[in-house]
Protein backbone atom coordinates (compact mmCIF):
# COMPACT_ATOMS: atom_id res chain seq x y z
CA UNK A 1 0.00 0.00 0.00
CA UNK A 2 1.44 3.32 -1.03
CA UNK A 3 2.03 5.81 2.31
CA UNK A 4 0.83 8.86 1.59
CA UNK A 5 3.01 11.75 2.32
CA UNK A 6 3.35 13.52 5.72
CA UNK A 7 1.63 17.01 6.51
CA UNK A 8 2.27 18.16 9.79
CA UNK A 9 1.04 21.57 9.32
CA UNK A 10 -2.60 19.96 8.72
CA UNK A 11 -4.57 20.15 11.59
CA UNK A 12 -8.71 18.79 11.73
CA UNK A 13 -10.75 21.62 12.02
CA UNK A 14 -13.18 21.83 15.39
CA UNK A 15 -16.04 20.81 12.96
CA UNK A 16 -19.42 20.69 13.89
CA UNK A 17 -19.92 17.96 12.16
CA UNK A 18 -23.58 18.02 9.35
CA UNK A 19 -22.84 15.00 6.63
CA UNK A 20 -21.68 12.04 6.26
CA UNK A 21 -19.16 12.73 4.62
CA UNK A 22 -17.43 15.02 7.16
CA UNK A 23 -17.84 12.25 9.56
CA UNK A 24 -16.38 9.92 7.12
CA UNK A 25 -13.55 12.01 6.68
CA UNK A 26 -12.29 12.55 10.52
CA UNK A 27 -12.75 8.79 10.79
CA UNK A 28 -10.44 8.12 7.93
CA UNK A 29 -8.06 10.46 8.96
CA UNK A 30 -8.07 9.19 12.66
CA UNK A 31 -7.78 5.76 11.61
CA UNK A 32 -4.61 6.84 9.48
CA UNK A 33 -3.34 8.90 12.78
CA UNK A 34 -3.78 6.30 15.27
CA UNK A 35 -4.99 3.16 13.44
CA UNK A 36 -8.45 3.08 16.03
CA UNK A 37 -10.89 1.46 14.54
CA UNK A 38 -13.36 2.48 12.50
CA UNK A 39 -16.25 1.45 14.47
CA UNK A 40 -14.90 2.95 17.31
CA UNK A 41 -14.60 6.80 15.74
CA UNK A 42 -17.87 6.55 13.57
CA UNK A 43 -19.74 5.74 17.05
CA UNK A 44 -18.32 8.24 18.99
CA UNK A 45 -18.85 10.91 16.60
CA UNK A 46 -22.78 9.28 15.93
CA UNK A 47 -22.86 10.13 19.54
CA UNK A 48 -21.62 13.17 19.34
CA UNK A 49 -22.76 14.28 16.19
CA UNK A 50 -26.83 15.10 15.46
CA UNK A 51 -26.54 13.07 11.90
CA UNK A 52 -29.60 11.60 10.88
CA UNK A 53 -29.72 7.66 10.04
CA UNK A 54 -29.33 8.40 6.57
CA UNK A 55 -26.40 10.36 6.79
CA UNK A 56 -24.79 7.83 9.84
CA UNK A 57 -25.01 4.75 7.06
CA UNK A 58 -23.48 6.86 4.45
CA UNK A 59 -20.76 7.29 6.83
CA UNK A 60 -20.08 4.07 7.26
CA UNK A 61 -20.30 2.97 4.37
CA UNK A 62 -17.95 5.89 2.81
CA UNK A 63 -15.44 4.72 5.70
CA UNK A 64 -15.58 1.67 5.57
CA UNK A 65 -15.23 1.18 2.02
CA UNK A 66 -12.73 3.08 1.64
CA UNK A 67 -10.43 1.51 4.27
CA UNK A 68 -11.59 -2.25 2.71
CA UNK A 69 -11.25 -0.87 -0.87
CA UNK A 70 -7.77 1.61 -0.81
CA UNK A 71 -5.81 -0.64 -3.16
CA UNK A 72 -8.73 -0.40 -5.45
CA UNK A 73 -8.88 3.48 -4.91
CA UNK A 74 -5.02 3.67 -5.39
CA UNK A 75 -4.74 1.81 -8.96
CA UNK A 76 -7.25 4.55 -10.45
CA UNK A 77 -5.86 7.40 -8.11
CA UNK A 78 -2.31 6.15 -10.16
CA UNK A 79 -4.14 6.99 -13.53
CA UNK A 80 -4.93 9.99 -12.59
CA UNK A 81 -2.27 12.19 -10.53
CA UNK A 82 0.47 12.89 -12.10
CA UNK A 83 3.07 12.77 -8.56
CA UNK A 84 3.17 9.27 -6.78
CA UNK A 85 0.42 9.03 -4.42
CA UNK A 86 3.06 8.64 -1.69
CA UNK A 87 4.05 12.34 -2.72
CA UNK A 88 0.28 13.71 -2.23
CA UNK A 89 -0.41 15.60 1.24
CA UNK A 90 -1.96 12.58 3.28
CA UNK A 91 -5.63 14.09 4.54
CA UNK A 92 -5.52 15.44 0.33
CA UNK A 93 -5.42 11.37 -0.50
CA UNK A 94 -7.90 10.91 1.60
CA UNK A 95 -10.34 13.23 0.21
CA UNK A 96 -9.53 11.72 -3.07
CA UNK A 97 -9.73 8.09 -2.56
CA UNK A 98 -13.53 9.39 -1.22
CA UNK A 99 -14.49 11.05 -3.97
CA UNK A 100 -13.49 8.06 -5.94
CA UNK A 101 -15.30 5.49 -3.90
CA UNK A 102 -18.29 7.32 -4.62
CA UNK A 103 -17.43 7.38 -8.25
CA UNK A 104 -16.68 4.05 -9.01
CA UNK A 105 -18.23 1.94 -5.89
CA UNK A 106 -21.06 3.54 -4.97
CA UNK A 107 -24.24 3.04 -5.85
CA UNK A 108 -27.36 5.31 -5.69
CA UNK A 109 -25.74 8.81 -5.97
CA UNK A 110 -24.91 9.89 -9.70
CA UNK A 111 -21.67 10.77 -10.42
CA UNK A 112 -21.71 14.56 -11.09
CA UNK A 113 -23.20 14.76 -7.16
CA UNK A 114 -20.38 12.63 -6.04
CA UNK A 115 -17.88 14.94 -7.59
CA UNK A 116 -19.43 18.09 -6.49
CA UNK A 117 -19.78 17.02 -2.36
CA UNK A 118 -16.66 16.34 -2.44
CA UNK A 119 -15.22 19.62 -3.33
CA UNK A 120 -17.17 21.13 -1.32
CA UNK A 121 -16.06 18.82 1.73
CA UNK A 122 -12.45 20.44 1.13
CA UNK A 123 -14.20 24.00 1.19
CA UNK A 124 -16.03 22.94 4.71
CA UNK A 125 -12.57 21.82 5.33
CA UNK A 126 -10.89 25.40 4.97
CA UNK A 127 -8.88 23.94 1.58
CA UNK A 128 -9.85 25.92 -0.86
CA UNK A 129 -6.74 25.06 -2.59
CA UNK A 130 -7.45 21.43 -3.05
CA UNK A 131 -10.81 22.22 -4.11
CA UNK A 132 -9.53 22.73 -8.20
CA UNK A 133 -7.22 19.52 -8.01
CA UNK A 134 -9.76 17.74 -6.20
CA UNK A 135 -12.73 18.73 -8.54
CA UNK A 136 -10.01 18.03 -11.79
CA UNK A 137 -9.08 14.06 -10.61
CA UNK A 138 -12.41 13.10 -10.15
CA UNK A 139 -13.89 14.67 -13.60
CA UNK A 140 -11.20 12.46 -14.62
CA UNK A 141 -12.68 9.79 -12.76
CA UNK A 142 -15.72 9.69 -14.26
CA UNK A 143 -14.40 9.95 -17.97
CA UNK A 144 -12.71 6.62 -16.77
CA UNK A 145 -15.17 4.97 -14.94
CA UNK A 146 -18.75 3.97 -16.88
CA UNK A 147 -21.64 3.11 -16.23
CA UNK A 148 -21.53 -0.27 -18.02
CA UNK A 149 -20.96 -3.55 -16.18
CA UNK A 150 -19.65 -6.58 -17.27
CA UNK A 151 -20.18 -10.60 -15.41
CA UNK A 152 -16.46 -11.77 -15.74
CA UNK A 153 -13.62 -10.26 -14.24
CA UNK A 154 -10.97 -8.18 -16.56
CA UNK A 155 -8.60 -5.77 -16.46
CA UNK A 156 -10.94 -3.49 -17.53
CA UNK A 157 -13.30 -4.14 -14.65
CA UNK A 158 -13.88 -3.31 -11.28
CA UNK A 159 -15.54 -5.43 -9.00
CA UNK A 160 -18.57 -4.26 -7.33
CA UNK A 161 -21.25 -6.23 -5.98
CA UNK A 162 -23.48 -9.92 -7.15
CA UNK A 163 -20.83 -11.10 -9.23
CA UNK A 164 -20.82 -7.80 -10.99
CA UNK A 165 -17.46 -5.77 -12.37
CA UNK A 166 -17.92 -1.89 -13.33
CA UNK A 167 -16.49 -1.31 -16.43
CA UNK A 168 -12.92 0.76 -17.18
CA UNK A 169 -12.37 2.87 -20.08
CA UNK A 170 -9.09 1.35 -20.10
CA UNK A 171 -6.84 -1.49 -18.38
CA UNK A 172 -5.56 -0.72 -15.05
CA UNK A 173 -5.32 -4.05 -13.50
CA UNK A 174 -3.16 -6.88 -14.20
CA UNK A 175 -4.90 -9.81 -16.48
CA UNK A 176 -6.88 -12.10 -13.95
CA UNK A 177 -6.00 -15.07 -16.20
CA UNK A 178 -2.46 -14.49 -16.31
CA UNK A 179 -1.61 -13.00 -12.90
CA UNK A 180 -4.61 -13.33 -10.68
CA UNK A 181 -2.45 -12.52 -7.65
CA UNK A 182 -1.93 -9.07 -8.99
CA UNK A 183 -5.54 -8.98 -10.14
CA UNK A 184 -6.85 -9.99 -6.85
CA UNK A 185 -4.53 -7.68 -4.91
CA UNK A 186 -5.36 -4.55 -6.80
CA UNK A 187 -9.24 -5.36 -7.98
CA UNK A 188 -10.11 -6.64 -4.93
CA UNK A 189 -7.96 -4.54 -2.46
CA UNK A 190 -5.83 -7.00 -0.34
CA UNK A 191 -1.97 -7.35 0.27
CA UNK A 192 -0.21 -9.33 -2.68
CA UNK A 193 1.23 -11.70 -0.09
CA UNK A 194 -2.37 -12.64 1.07
CA UNK A 195 -3.37 -13.16 -2.74
CA UNK A 196 -0.19 -15.60 -3.25
CA UNK A 197 -0.55 -17.46 0.11
CA UNK A 198 -4.23 -18.49 -0.77
CA UNK A 199 -3.43 -19.35 -4.59
CA UNK A 200 -1.05 -22.01 -3.41
CA UNK A 201 -3.64 -23.92 -2.08
CA UNK A 202 -7.03 -22.84 -3.92
CA UNK A 203 -8.03 -21.76 -7.37
CA UNK A 204 -8.38 -18.71 -9.28
CA UNK A 205 -11.95 -18.06 -9.28
CA UNK A 206 -12.48 -19.10 -5.80
CA UNK A 207 -9.93 -16.55 -4.71
CA UNK A 208 -12.37 -14.19 -6.50
CA UNK A 209 -15.32 -15.40 -4.96
CA UNK A 210 -13.44 -14.68 -1.61
CA UNK A 211 -12.64 -11.35 -2.26
CA UNK A 212 -16.07 -10.38 -3.51
CA UNK A 213 -17.64 -12.48 -0.08
CA UNK A 214 -14.88 -10.05 2.01
CA UNK A 215 -15.69 -6.74 -0.08
CA UNK A 216 -19.60 -7.14 1.64
CA UNK A 217 -20.30 -5.64 4.68
CA UNK A 218 -20.78 -8.42 6.81
CA UNK A 219 -24.63 -9.52 7.94
CA UNK A 220 -25.94 -9.40 11.21
CA UNK A 221 -26.99 -12.49 12.64
CA UNK A 222 -29.10 -12.52 16.53
CA UNK A 223 -28.95 -15.85 18.22
CA UNK A 224 -31.94 -15.69 20.18
CA UNK A 225 -31.13 -15.88 23.80
CA UNK A 226 -33.61 -18.68 25.14
CA UNK A 227 -33.36 -17.45 28.81
CA UNK A 228 -35.02 -14.75 28.36
CA UNK A 229 -36.93 -15.04 25.26
CA UNK A 230 -38.07 -17.65 22.10
CA UNK A 231 -37.62 -17.16 18.23
CA UNK A 232 -41.25 -16.88 18.00
CA UNK A 233 -41.64 -14.31 20.00
CA UNK A 234 -38.45 -11.82 18.83
CA UNK A 235 -39.93 -11.96 14.99
CA UNK A 236 -43.16 -11.19 16.26
CA UNK A 237 -42.05 -8.29 17.98
CA UNK A 238 -39.32 -7.44 14.89
CA UNK A 239 -42.29 -7.93 12.56
CA UNK A 240 -44.47 -5.09 14.95
CA UNK A 241 -41.63 -2.35 14.42
CA UNK A 242 -41.54 -3.30 10.54
CA UNK A 243 -37.65 -4.27 10.78
CA UNK A 244 -37.22 -7.27 8.01
CA UNK A 245 -35.54 -9.86 9.53
CA UNK A 246 -35.29 -13.85 8.25
CA UNK A 247 -35.35 -16.71 10.51
CA UNK A 248 -32.71 -19.31 10.58
CA UNK A 249 -34.30 -22.10 10.71
CA UNK A 250 -31.50 -25.00 11.93
CA UNK A 251 -30.62 -22.51 14.74
CA UNK A 252 -32.30 -20.28 17.33
CA UNK A 253 -31.59 -17.19 15.28
CA UNK A 254 -32.90 -14.16 12.72
CA UNK A 255 -30.47 -12.57 10.02
CA UNK A 256 -31.28 -8.93 10.16
CA UNK A 257 -32.12 -7.90 6.25
CA UNK A 258 -30.85 -4.51 6.78
CA UNK A 259 -29.15 -1.68 9.06
CA UNK A 260 -29.97 -1.29 12.30
CA UNK A 261 -28.63 0.36 15.60
CA UNK A 262 -28.39 -2.79 17.24
CA UNK A 263 -28.85 -0.85 20.89
CA UNK A 264 -32.35 0.00 19.41
CA UNK A 265 -33.74 -3.44 18.40
CA UNK A 266 -36.71 -4.35 20.04
CA UNK A 267 -35.48 -6.66 22.81
CA UNK A 268 -31.91 -5.91 23.33
CA UNK A 269 -32.02 -4.69 27.19
CA UNK A 270 -34.15 -7.29 28.21
CA UNK A 271 -31.40 -9.66 26.69
CA UNK A 272 -33.84 -11.32 23.82
CA UNK A 273 -30.97 -11.84 22.16
CA UNK A 274 -26.76 -11.60 21.20
CA UNK A 275 -25.26 -10.66 17.84
CA UNK A 276 -22.85 -13.71 16.68
CA UNK A 277 -22.82 -15.66 13.39
CA UNK A 278 -23.60 -18.66 12.78
CA UNK A 279 -20.38 -20.26 12.75
CA UNK A 280 -19.53 -19.19 15.57
CA UNK A 281 -22.64 -20.53 17.17
CA UNK A 282 -21.94 -23.95 16.40
CA UNK A 283 -18.48 -23.58 18.71
CA UNK A 284 -21.00 -23.90 21.88
CA UNK A 285 -23.18 -26.34 20.23
CA UNK A 286 -19.91 -28.85 19.39
CA UNK A 287 -18.77 -28.44 22.95
CA UNK A 288 -22.17 -29.33 24.31
CA UNK A 289 -22.08 -28.46 27.86
CA UNK A 290 -24.20 -30.27 30.15
CA UNK A 291 -26.24 -28.90 33.51
CA UNK A 292 -24.32 -29.33 36.91
CA UNK A 293 -20.83 -28.94 34.81
CA UNK A 294 -17.71 -26.97 35.21
CA UNK A 295 -16.85 -25.22 32.08
CA UNK A 296 -14.28 -22.92 31.20
CA UNK A 297 -14.40 -20.27 28.46
CA UNK A 298 -10.51 -19.07 27.96
CA UNK A 299 -10.50 -16.48 25.82
CA UNK A 300 -14.34 -15.19 26.51
CA UNK A 301 -14.56 -11.65 25.75
CA UNK A 302 -16.62 -10.05 24.56
CA UNK A 303 -18.90 -12.87 26.19
CA UNK A 304 -21.48 -14.21 23.48
CA UNK A 305 -19.94 -17.54 23.17
CA UNK A 306 -19.59 -17.66 27.10
CA UNK A 307 -23.58 -16.92 27.80
CA UNK A 308 -24.13 -19.29 24.60
CA UNK A 309 -22.40 -21.70 26.88
CA UNK A 310 -24.13 -20.68 29.82
CA UNK A 311 -28.12 -21.00 28.06
CA UNK A 312 -27.00 -24.31 26.59
CA UNK A 313 -26.69 -25.29 30.00
CA UNK A 314 -30.13 -23.86 31.24
CA UNK A 315 -28.14 -21.57 33.91
CA UNK A 316 -26.86 -24.44 35.63
CA UNK A 317 -23.37 -25.24 36.88
CA UNK A 318 -20.66 -23.27 36.64
CA UNK A 319 -18.76 -21.07 33.50
CA UNK A 320 -15.63 -19.49 34.03
CA UNK A 321 -14.98 -16.74 31.70
CA UNK A 322 -11.28 -15.33 31.10
CA UNK A 323 -9.81 -12.60 29.64
CA UNK A 324 -6.37 -11.09 29.39
CA UNK A 325 -7.61 -7.35 30.47
CA UNK A 326 -10.18 -5.33 32.48
CA UNK A 327 -11.61 -3.74 29.95
CA UNK A 328 -12.23 -7.00 27.91
CA UNK A 329 -13.65 -8.75 31.02
CA UNK A 330 -15.74 -5.65 31.89
CA UNK A 331 -17.76 -6.73 28.08
CA UNK A 332 -18.71 -9.98 29.30
CA UNK A 333 -19.74 -8.76 32.61
CA UNK A 334 -21.99 -6.42 30.81
CA UNK A 335 -23.07 -9.02 28.36
CA UNK A 336 -23.62 -11.51 31.34
CA UNK A 337 -26.01 -9.10 33.17
CA UNK A 338 -27.69 -8.36 29.58
CA UNK A 339 -28.31 -11.79 28.99
CA UNK A 340 -29.28 -13.72 32.57
CA UNK A 341 -26.13 -15.64 32.42
CA UNK A 342 -26.37 -15.86 36.04
CA UNK A 343 -23.67 -19.19 36.05
CA UNK A 344 -20.82 -17.16 34.94
CA UNK A 345 -17.93 -16.06 36.84
CA UNK A 346 -15.01 -13.75 35.18
CA UNK A 347 -11.35 -13.65 35.92
CA UNK A 348 -8.10 -11.85 34.70
CA UNK A 349 -5.72 -14.13 33.78
CA UNK A 350 -1.53 -12.97 32.55
CA UNK A 351 -0.66 -13.33 29.03
CA UNK A 352 2.72 -15.15 30.04
CA UNK A 353 0.22 -17.81 30.81
CA UNK A 354 0.36 -17.11 35.05
CA UNK A 355 -2.81 -17.01 37.23
CA UNK A 356 -4.94 -19.71 35.44
CA UNK A 357 -7.46 -21.61 36.89
CA UNK A 358 -7.04 -24.89 38.61
CA UNK A 359 -8.44 -27.80 36.80
CA UNK A 360 -10.17 -30.29 35.84
CA UNK A 361 -12.99 -28.55 33.89
CA UNK A 362 -15.33 -30.93 32.55
CA UNK A 363 -15.61 -29.12 29.56
CA UNK A 364 -13.48 -25.90 27.92
CA UNK A 365 -13.64 -23.54 25.12
CA UNK A 366 -10.80 -21.95 23.56
CA UNK A 367 -11.42 -19.78 20.84
CA UNK A 368 -7.89 -18.30 20.54
CA UNK A 369 -6.41 -15.26 19.04
CA UNK A 370 -5.91 -15.16 15.15
CA UNK A 371 -5.18 -13.99 12.15
CA UNK A 372 -9.04 -13.85 11.33
CA UNK A 373 -8.71 -14.16 8.05
CA UNK A 374 -11.75 -16.34 8.00
CA UNK A 375 -13.93 -12.67 8.90
CA UNK A 376 -11.88 -9.81 7.03
CA UNK A 377 -15.11 -8.77 5.73
CA UNK A 378 -16.51 -7.57 9.22
CA UNK A 379 -12.94 -5.17 10.39
CA UNK A 380 -11.98 -3.63 7.17
CA UNK A 381 -9.04 -2.49 8.77
CA UNK A 382 -7.87 -6.23 9.56
CA UNK A 383 -6.76 -7.25 5.80
CA UNK A 384 -4.20 -4.51 6.26
CA UNK A 385 -2.94 -5.39 10.13
CA UNK A 386 -2.15 -8.60 8.97
CA UNK A 387 1.55 -10.08 8.12
CA UNK A 388 3.00 -13.80 7.47
CA UNK A 389 5.13 -12.79 10.66
CA UNK A 390 2.11 -12.25 12.41
CA UNK A 391 0.92 -15.70 11.86
CA UNK A 392 3.99 -17.35 12.76
CA UNK A 393 4.06 -15.20 16.14
CA UNK A 394 0.36 -16.30 16.85
CA UNK A 395 0.80 -19.83 16.11
CA UNK A 396 2.93 -20.04 19.60
CA UNK A 397 0.55 -18.57 21.02
CA UNK A 398 -2.30 -20.78 20.07
CA UNK A 399 -0.21 -23.45 20.64
CA UNK A 400 0.41 -22.59 24.73
CA UNK A 401 -3.30 -21.58 24.80
CA UNK A 402 -4.26 -24.84 23.87
CA UNK A 403 -1.50 -26.89 25.93
CA UNK A 404 -2.47 -25.00 29.01
CA UNK A 405 -6.39 -25.81 28.05
CA UNK A 406 -5.64 -29.60 27.86
CA UNK A 407 -3.26 -29.70 30.97
CA UNK A 408 -6.60 -28.36 33.33
CA UNK A 409 -9.22 -31.14 31.68
CA UNK A 410 -11.04 -33.80 33.15
CA UNK A 411 -11.12 -37.34 32.43
CA UNK A 412 -13.64 -37.53 29.49
CA UNK A 413 -13.60 -33.81 29.06
CA UNK A 414 -13.87 -32.07 26.23
CA UNK A 415 -12.35 -29.24 24.28
CA UNK A 416 -13.39 -27.16 21.23
CA UNK A 417 -10.53 -25.51 19.67
CA UNK A 418 -11.61 -22.32 17.65
CA UNK A 419 -10.37 -20.00 14.93
CA UNK A 420 -11.49 -17.39 12.91
CA UNK A 421 -8.86 -18.21 10.59
CA UNK A 422 -8.71 -19.96 7.09
CA UNK A 423 -4.97 -20.77 7.73
CA UNK A 424 -4.11 -24.40 7.64
CA UNK A 425 -1.10 -23.94 10.51
CA UNK A 426 -3.49 -21.83 12.57
CA UNK A 427 -6.20 -25.12 12.51
CA UNK A 428 -5.83 -28.89 11.45
CA UNK A 429 -1.69 -28.13 11.21
CA UNK A 430 -1.88 -27.05 14.46
CA UNK A 431 -3.99 -29.54 15.96
CA UNK A 432 -2.06 -32.46 14.63
CA UNK A 433 0.96 -31.31 15.89
CA UNK A 434 -0.17 -30.75 19.36
CA UNK A 435 -2.00 -34.16 19.08
CA UNK A 436 1.15 -36.00 18.52
CA UNK A 437 2.79 -35.22 21.64
CA UNK A 438 -0.28 -36.40 23.76
CA UNK A 439 -1.54 -40.00 22.83
CA UNK A 440 -4.54 -39.50 25.34
CA UNK A 441 -6.34 -36.94 23.75
CA UNK A 442 -8.54 -37.91 20.92
CA UNK A 443 -9.42 -35.46 17.82
CA UNK A 444 -13.51 -36.72 17.67
CA UNK A 445 -14.33 -34.10 14.54
CA UNK A 446 -13.21 -31.01 13.16
CA UNK A 447 -14.72 -28.51 10.48
CA UNK A 448 -13.49 -25.79 8.31
CA UNK A 449 -15.90 -23.06 7.78
CA UNK A 450 -15.34 -21.67 4.40
CA UNK A 451 -16.08 -17.70 4.20
CA UNK A 452 -19.53 -17.42 2.50
CA UNK A 453 -20.83 -21.05 2.77
CA UNK A 454 -22.96 -19.59 4.18
CA UNK A 455 -21.52 -17.27 7.46
CA UNK A 456 -17.95 -16.29 8.20
CA UNK A 457 -14.87 -18.40 7.85
CA UNK A 458 -13.22 -20.13 10.87
CA UNK A 459 -12.40 -23.34 11.85
CA UNK A 460 -13.56 -25.99 14.79
CA UNK A 461 -12.14 -29.07 16.41
CA UNK A 462 -13.93 -30.45 18.99
CA UNK A 463 -11.09 -33.03 21.39
CA UNK A 464 -11.81 -35.71 24.13
CA UNK A 465 -9.32 -36.96 26.56
CA UNK A 466 -9.60 -40.55 27.74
Amino acid sequence: MPTAAADDDFALPLLSVRTSREAAFIALEEFRNSGTWLADVLDRLFRTASLPPRERGLATELACGVVRRMATLDSILKTLVARPLDQVESPLLTVLRLGVYQVALLDGVPQHASVHETVELTKRLGKLRWSGFVNGVLRGATRLVSNEFMTEPSARGVPVTDGRFRQLREAIFADPARDPAHYFADAYSFPLWLGERWLQRIHAPELFRLGAWFNVPGRVVLRVNQLRSTTESLLESFQQMTIPVRRVEEFAAVVLEGASQIERLPGYEQGWFAVQDLSAMQAARRLAPQPGQRVWDVCAAPGGKTCHLAELMNNTGHVLATDVRPERLRLIEENRARLGADIVETRLISEDGNHLPDGPFDAILIDVPCSNTGVLGKRPEARWRITAAGITELNRVQERLLNNALDRLAPNGRVVYSTCSIEPEENHQLIAHVLARRPRIQLVEEELFLPGQPSDGGYQALLRSE
